[in-house]
């Protein structure tokens, strides 16, 4: 097993990126490795930290502003060689067809309740370490 997981959190909301971190925690789950968190409060440096490399999964704020995470997901999905998993934060239950639109490979809504997002950052890291294996 790899001996820690990267994981870009982008938000333009501090509070919203500690909610994240807060909910996931250090390990989202036993079998995934620790995590270490990126935290990313404009889209010129999620673009940077990715062409950078080494992140295994993104979390992008839907709601964050200018640039929402549903843009910026589509937006990597098109522009980052072998783009890492997206969790895409939404609002409301209701944009989920939202998050289909933009590519994203998991969304949960706003605020973060800690077991679903844990359960959907741990599956998440699971492809994408079983992918790099």
């Amino acid at each position: 097993m790899q001996s820690s997981a990267t994981v870009l959190v982008y938000s333009d909301d501090a509070n919203t990126r500690a909610q994240v971190r807060l909910a996931a925690g250090r390990r989202p789950a036993a079998d995934v490795p620790p995590v270490e968190y990126i935290e990313c409060a404009t889209l010129p440096a999620v673009l940077e930290r990715l062409d950078a490399g080494g992140v295994d999964v993104c979390v992008l704020d839907g709601e964050a502003v200018p640039a929402g995470g549903m843009g910026v997901c589509r937006q990597i999905k098109d522009e980052i060689f072998r783009c890492p998993p997206v969790l895409l934060l939404i609002g409301r239950p209701q944009d989920a067809w939202l998050a289909t639109w933009s590519r994203a490979d998991a969304a949960v809504t706003l605020p973060v309740d800690p077991v679903e997002l844990a359960d959907s950052l741990a599956a998440l890291l699971r492809s994408r370490l079983a992918v790099e294996a």
